[in-house]
């Protein structure tokens, strides 16, 4: 095949991707905002104005819309505090004990606010195209009744005023962090709710994470002279504010300075002020500037913070190699909030980590630049999609930039298999397919969203093929950026790129607690069995030593695939034969095949990357 064709044949194959995997009638909303920001920094206070433009692009006309006001959890009697108060494992940052250390008495810090320490955002003026609309509030949601329907293809524009206050409970959001950084800014404005093909996305925040629909943010933060501010997008005006340029002239008014950021086609904007704050850049071979932002707490501290600086910039190539190109211009590292948290362009993280931890929470969170910013996945229903696939992105580049010279390990996620054996094993475990918010635990939800959810991703690989899944994320990228995502769209782009069908595993892995457990039964010099001992059927590799020393891999697909992966290239099947069998379906539990000599050793699963939750009887050696 000449060079012409081969590149005909290329352009044919990544169009019927694209035709056969983009759903048809796919459409989304869009939001504009603009924001102008006055801080009372000695009150924990400011006051807002925001022009927001929506485009209704859902084929039927809106008469309410909605917003969230996340600062209201931050109150006594809220959601959020009730849920502290009852769930059995709650989050240890948002409770303290009443009672003594042998008889601890767990309460909500929410529950002790007062006043002047509750999060609050109070709506004073909210018009719609400039004409008067009415509102109320319930919770963390606002629903507005419009005096007439947003049209299909039009776009409204809402004018509102609000005042705030920052809640003195670090949760994401807050103030005086225990690291110390004075205003943690994440969830901080009212945010227009999700609307798609499955209606309202209307969540009370009690903490989990979130959907919403992208648009472009333009931004101003007056706020003290002698903050500085890190957040989204790119700022404007270097030259004017404390802390990213040597030349800087800082002209304030009134003691203030103005802060103009412009985020182009993001879902969330986050920002975190401290007058403490230093600020350090560099950039990706691709182009990309990251900034840190962040308190420097000492020689290792600071330290720590440079080679995390270094890293990140790695990361993004890595990741832009294997995930998609990075399309922004910035992604600025933040000190702030209580652990980690992604936001457009943007992540609060807390700081005063070893290095391991510190690059290791920034691996995370700037992973979800891809899995939840770059695809606007609905953390709320799909928890795992976004969790899930982030932990698996962030582990590969971990692996990838510290184990260099000895390479990616043959299942890269281990530990997340390891986590997920303790939670299928335990009485916690639920369907993966619960809504966020509902788990029982903390522990259950934990599991399931980060380490089951990247266990589904790296056993995909074990699937389909290696190679196959690395396809499917370009695909993927390619396909769905910018966009809103379902689980069964990733999918269909891996069934596409495969030839597979996966219907069986998506199914049986996210909306059951079904285990995965086969077990070699009987080994004799002509036959090998193995057993099916649950009630999850999967495809297997075995790989046979035999007693003359040679080795043969033997693959037996599923007959629910309706087709085979492609060998693999890994370096224990190097020099190895492989023998596809006949295709075993899962109504016969056992599965005999012939072997030619004698064998010393049957190994199910060489990779380790079946998520068998028994794996001691895998093998078996004369």
């Amino acid at each position: 095949m000449n060079r012409y064709f081969f590149l005909l044949f290329i352009a044919i194959v990544i169009t019927t991707l694209r035709v056969s995997a983009q759903r048809k009638g796919y459409w989304q909303q869009k939001v504009d905002y603009k924001m102008y920001i006055d801080v009372d920094e000695k009150a924990y206070q400011y006051t807002g104005k925001m022009t927001l433009k929506y485009t209704n692009n859902s084929g039927r006309p809106l008469s309410k819309v909605y917003f969230h006001l996340y600062f209201n959890a931050f109150q006594p009697g809220s959601m959020m505090d009730y849920r502290l108060a009852h769930i059995a494992d709650p989050d240890k940052r948002m409770i303290v004990n009443t009672g003594t250390e042998e008889k601890p008495v767990w309460i909500s810090k929410i529950a002790s606010l007062t006043p002047e320490q509750i999060g609050y955002q109070k709506i004073e003026i909210l018009t719609y195209n400039g004409l008067n609309t009415s509102f109320k509030v319930d919770g963390t949601l606002m629903e507005v009744t419009l005096p007439h329907p947003i049209g299909d293809g039009d776009e409204a524009v809402f004018e509102m005023t609000w005042r705030a206050q920052v809640p003195e409970q670090i949760r994401r959001s807050g103030r005086n962090s225990q690291e110390g950084v004075a205003l943690s800014m994440a969830q901080w404005y009212p945010k227009m709710a999700h609307f798609d093909e499955f209606g309202w996305h209307l969540d009370e925040y009690i903490a989990r994470e979130f959907i919403a629909p992208f648009g472009d943010f333009d931004v101003t933060i007056n706020i003290h002279k002698d903050y500085v501010i890190g957040a989204s997008g790119v700022l404007q005006n270097p030259q004017a504010v404390k802390g990213y340029d040597k030349r800087a002239k800082v002209q304030a008014t009134n003691n203030k300075v103005s802060w103009h950021y412009i985020a182009k086609n993001i879902h969330d904007f986050a920002w975190a002020a401290d007058p403490k704050f230093v600020v350090d850049s560099a950039k990706t071979e691709r182009g990309v500037s990251i900034y840190t932002v962040f308190i420097p707490l000492g020689k290792e501290n600071t330290s720590n913070w440079k080679q995390a600086l270094g890293l990140a910039t790695e990361f993004f190539d890595f990741c832009a190699t294997r995930f998609g190109p990075y399309p922004w211009p910035t992604y600025t590292i933040v000190q702030g909030g209580d652990g980690g948290m992604e936001y457009g362009t943007a992540t609060l993280v807390t700081g005063n980590r070893n290095i391991r931890s510190l690059v290791g929470v920034i691996f995370h969170e700037a992973a979800h630049s891809w899995y939840q910013q770059l695809f606007g996945i609905n953390e709320t229903v799909d928890e795992w999609f976004d969790e899930g696939f982030t932990s698996y992105v962030a582990e590969l580049g971990m692996q990838h930039l510290f184990h260099k010279k000895g390479g990616v390990a043959t299942n890269p996620t281990i530990d997340a298999y390891r986590a997920y054996y303790k939670l299928a094993l335990s009485d916690k475990e639920e369907p993966m397919s619960l809504l966020a918010d509902y788990y029982h635990t903390n522990y259950g939800y934990s599991n399931e969203a980060y380490n089951k959810g990247a266990v589904l991703v790296e056993q995909l690989g074990y699937i389909i093929g290696r190679e196959n899944l690395e396809q499917t994320f370009l695909t993927f990228y390619d396909l769905w950026k910018f966009k809103h995502p379902t689980p069964n769209d990733f999918k269909r782009v891996a069934e596409e790129v495969s030839g597979i069908n996966l219907k069986w595993y998506f199914n049986l892995f996210i909306n059951t607690t079904r285990k995965i457990d086969y077990a070699v039964t009987d080994v004799t010099d002509s036959a090998i069995t193995i057993t099916n001992k649950s009630n999850f059927p999967m495809p297997l590799d075995v790989l046979v030593e035999y007693a003359d020393g040679s080795k043969e891999l033997f693959y037996i697909p599923l007959r629910e695939m309706r087709g085979e992966k492609p060998a693999e290239n890994y370096t224990l099947y190097e020099g190895v034969k492989r023998t596809t069998l006949e295709d075993w379906f899962w109504t016969k539990p056992t599965y005999t095949f012939p072997v030619r000599k004698k064998v010393s050793r049957v190994q199910l699963d060489p990779t380790q990357r079946l998520a068998d939750v028994e794996s001691g009887n895998n093998a078996y050696e004369r």
